[in-house]
């Protein structure tokens, strides 16, 4: 019989003897995959979000498309007229305007309208109307399409056209719920409205309506349809008067071409948000421009008529957005690089202590005969079988993870992970065994000498960190993202790590002696076997701890920094952590202080009045904020917000004098000595006796604090301020309601809310959070992976010592100590190159528009700033230390529940 000659498959072979390697090599591939694949998704996403809540947040005046052409004119005939402003005039134009608009523009049929108004408003002749200032209301008439469909009627129907001709003066009409009520309409009022030459126009109102979606384009895109407006004359003093509109039916357009109201045609194309992506953002701007004065008008004339124009406040609204996007995109590019390069050096670590626990092996095949290519394929073929399958589930789970962004980056994303997975075990073996050895050299990390290449290689990558961080505190993070700003803080980890592996050695070599001169054995080999590391295999692991803490601890830090930027600019609007105040200025409920002592959370409870007064007697105007507070409540209130806090004594009262507290530009201007000032009680004398920056009564601009109860005749107390934490806001505003007041409740809380509400704030905040959590992910890998690497020799060691006398105890010790040099040098390493990589880059790192984009980094004195966050540092840091002491002492434990004679055999060079 002929014998078998091929023998057993390698690939089937190999992961058959390590199948637990095989399937955390797959968990690690799959891993990186998804965060591979995910990023771009994820990126794209929150861009795509903030675009469209850019676009649907916005007023509709200034996102809508209005497309507007003057009344047919006056060469042509009545009935020609006529025709031109009739519906279905009206709609075919709408028809072909809607179809030749731009791409990615798309119009929301459900809230565009067309119809025909009066540019110029009409004076209501009616006695009944209301006049504020003696001035009667004006109407704007708009006879627009689709009410039936945007309204319900709550009084009578809606309006009706007859045979309407430009000679008509009666039509029907309809208002809003909120236009009756102000102006005291309901169904069958008739308004008479001036402006045409044989008598007013007679508008009877046959209906009033509800709007079913008051804040969309159909009822918001002209307020006063809505809800009615007071203008002013521009008089001095000015006057004012109600500007209101009504909605007629489409039908009765041809009336209003018999008057003087300048009427229009006009077409109103909602944005659709729908489609809209941020990548649609630059050619949306080009699409707004090109109908507004392009080729895109050009278009529009042709289907509404020679003299049409649009007009949009859309480009506006997009290039904020873009701004914003623009402003974020370098910081987020940061992080990405982060969370890229981490992955990265732990995917080579894993591929490197494999081809490094392998090195006997590989080099026996070679010593067969085995080619570099035979090698390099079969082990190319073993990593590929779990790497592939597990970077497409990394992909699959990307995908469903997020819906939004394109698949293209995903699948490049993942697809570059499977390939580095696959090629870094082959590559890293056939470099090593390219030329045969006969005997090979200890390479012990504390003997080991760096070779030239290694050198040229650690400089060249010096060189880079050094360009990067100068480039970034020099430009910052404004302007499109630059790969090697965005890679300083990892460029800093590596540089850091490459230090810390030369100088690793010196502290082994200074310790082993001592330690061998002590009576115990355990201190003397932990170093020695710490000392006997490959230097090859020792630099990987710390490698990836380093760049791993570095990004996390870079990430921590702009997280919070962002966090107590908020809090920050939300305590400066607000002032205290509840702020109630009267909007025109009248004093307070008498027992509201009582009210919200009352409130759940509430802790102080201080009543100011904020008056003006005159630094001069001659001065014309006041201008100068005189805060009277009661000394005692508002300087505790002032302490516990951090705002200029200050003894209650300093707002006394001495011979007249009242002692206040000013701001620094007020204190320079009064001086020190004792001043007269006019406030609106009359005139008083006050001397300065302490300077703050800011307080919680007026957190911006100038002030001047003393006590209220040296301000004779100014009045009860305007505004209240609220300190607790936990305050409920709900139990709040109740106790305010009840008062029956007209008080308006601000809350820290809520405007700290505000401030990160934005898709794009959020998006990028959870891109960080992902690169603090990948970062301290990837370092307990790295520990762990460098640790199992090492685990057969460690049991080896253990065993030989144990049958030498080496009791459970010492060992476990030994083990731990072993373990201790490199985790306590990765982790204090970590902490000081996080440190350092803050303290670096912050002058370059722009975090306003990240924190601050709500309140347009104006709220904040000074922005946001990077500090380095002491939990950001020390966490991981510790996490480190304690796991790599967990798992040697459970490496101890099991490996002492197993017989000496199960590691020690015969050959075996462990």
């Amino acid at each position: 019989m002929r014998p078998n000659t091929e023998g057993a498959p390698w690939v089937r072979t190999r992961l058959r003897t390590a199948p637990w390697s095989a399937i955390a090599f797959g968990v690690l591939v799959l891993v990186t995959a998804f965060l591979a694949a995910v990023l771009p998704r994820a990126v794209e996403a929150y861009e795509t979000d903030g675009l469209r809540a850019a676009v649907t947040e916005a007023s509709p005046e200034s996102t809508v498309l209005e497309l507007k052409s003057p009344q047919p004119g006056l060469e042509q005939s009545e009935e020609a007229r006529a025709d031109a402003v009739r519906p279905q005039a009206l709609a075919a134009v709408d028809a072909r305007a809607r179809a030749l608009l731009p791409g990615p523009l798309r119009a929301d049929p459900a809230e565009s309208a067309y119809g025909v108004r009066t540019g110029r408003s009409l004076e209501g002749l009616d006695a009944s109307l209301p006049r504020p200032d003696g001035l009667p209301p004006r109407f704007t008439l708009l006879a627009q399409s689709g009410a039936a469909g945007h309204a319900t009627v709550r009084e009578g129907r809606l309006p009706t056209a007859g045979a309407v001709s430009v000679d008509t003066r009666s039509v029907e009409g309809a208002v809003t719920t909120e236009t009756a009520r102000t102006l005291r309409l309901r169904a069958g009022s008739t308004l008479s409205l001036s402006g045409f030459p044989d008598g007013p126009l007679t508008v009877r109102i046959t209906g009033v309506l509800e709007p079913r979606h008051p804040q969309g384009s159909y009822w918001s895109a002209e307020p006063v349809l809505r809800t009615p407006a007071l203008q002013s004359n521009n008089g001095r003093p000015p006057q004012f008067y109600w500007e209101a509109g009504v909605l007629l039916a489409p039908g009765a357009a041809p009336a209003l071409l018999g008057g003087q109201g300048e009427p229009e045609k006009y077409w109103r194309f909602a944005p659709a948000t729908g489609r809209l992506t941020g990548a649609d953002a630059s050619a949306l701007g080009a699409a707004v421009a090109s109908l507004e004065d392009g080729p895109g008008l050009v278009r529009m004339r042709g289907a509404a008529g020679p003299t049409a124009q649009l007009s949009t406040g859309l480009e506006q609204v997009v290039g904020g957005y873009a701004e914003t996007r623009e402003a974020i995109t370098p910081v987020v590019a940061v992080a990405a690089f982060g969370i890229a390069a981490v992955a990265v050096v732990v995917l080579v670590m894993a591929g490197g202590l494999a081809a490094a626990r392998r090195d006997d092996e590989l080099a026996l095949l070679r010593a067969r005969g085995g080619s570099l290519r035979g090698i390099g394929g079969r082990l190319l073929a073993e990593t590929a079988v779990p790497a592939v399958p597990a970077a497409a589930c990394g992909l699959l789970l990307a995908l469903l993870v997020v819906d939004e962004g394109r698949a293209l980056p995903a699948v490049l994303g993942a697809g570059a992970v499977a390939l580095l997975a696959c090629a870094v075990l082959p590559v890293r073996a056939v470099v090593a065994q390219r030329r045969p050895r006969a005997h090979r050299e200890r390479d012990d990390l504390a003997h080991a000498r760096p070779g030239g290449r290694r050198t040229v290689a650690e400089l060249t990558v010096l060189v880079l960190a050094a360009g990067s961080v100068a480039a970034l505190r020099r430009r910052g993070t404004e302007g499109p993202a630059d790969l090697l700003a965005s890679a300083a803080p990892v460029l800093v980890g590596v540089v850091a790590a490459l230090v810390l592996v030369r100088l690793y050695p010196l502290p082994l070599r200074w310790a082993a002696g001592p330690a061998g001169r002590l009576r115990g054995l355990v201190g003397f080999l932990s170093l020695a076997r710490a000392g006997r590391s490959p230097a090859t295999v020792a630099v990987l692991p710390l490698l990836a701890l380093l760049t791993a803490l570095t990004t996390a601890a870079f990430g921590g830090s702009v997280l919070t920094g962002v966090a107590d930027a908020r809090d920050r600019a939300a305590l400066l609007e607000t002032g205290a952590d509840a702020r109630l105040e009267t909007t025109d200025g009248t004093p307070l409920p008498a027992g509201l202080a009582g009210a919200v002592r009352g409130v759940a959370g509430v802790r102080q409870v201080t009543a100011v009045r904020v008056g003006f007064a005159a630094e001069r007697p001659s001065d014309e105007t006041p201008s100068l904020a005189v805060v009277g507070v009661e000394p005692e409540t508002y300087a505790e209130v002032a302490r516990r917000t951090g705002l200029g806090g200050f003894r209650a004594g300093l707002l006394g009262a001495r011979g007249g004098v009242l002692d206040a507290v000013a701001s620094p530009e007020v204190a320079e201007r009064l001086g020190r000595a004792p001043r007269r000032i006019v406030t609106e009680g009359g005139p008083v004398t006050v001397r300065i006796t302490a300077v703050r920056p800011r307080t919680p009564a007026v957190t911006q601009g100038e002030f001047l604090l003393v006590d209220a109860a040296g301000l004779k005749g100014s009045g009860a107390p305007t505004t209240l301020l609220a300190a607790g934490a936990g305050l409920d806001a709900k139990a709040l505003r109740a106790a305010v309601r009840d008062t029956g007041s007209g008080v308006s409740v601000t809350l820290r809380g809520e405007e700290r809310a505000a401030l990160s509400d934005s898709p794009l704030q959020q998006g990028a905040e959870r891109i960080y959070v992902w690169a603090v959590a990948a970062g301290a992910g990837y370092a307990v890998l790295a520990l762990v992976l460098a640790m199992l690497r090492s685990a057969p020799e460690r049991a080896a060691l253990l065993a030989r010592l144990r049958a030498l006398g080496l009791t459970t105890r010492q060992g476990r010790r030994l083990l731990g100590l072993e373990a201790l040099p490199q985790a306590v040098l990765a982790a204090g390493g970590g902490m000081a190159v996080g440190w350092a990589t803050v303290r670096l880059l912050a002058p370059g790192v722009d975090l306003d528009r990240l924190a601050l984009a709500g309140a347009s980094g104006g709220t904040l004195p000074g922005g946001a700033v990077l500090r380095a966050d002491v939990w950001s540092l020390a966490l991981p840091a510790a996490v480190t230390v304690l796991l790599a002491g967990a798992v040697a002492v459970a490496q101890a434990w099991w490996a002492g529940r197993r017989t000496p004679i199960t590691h020690l055999r015969a050959g075996d060079m462990r």
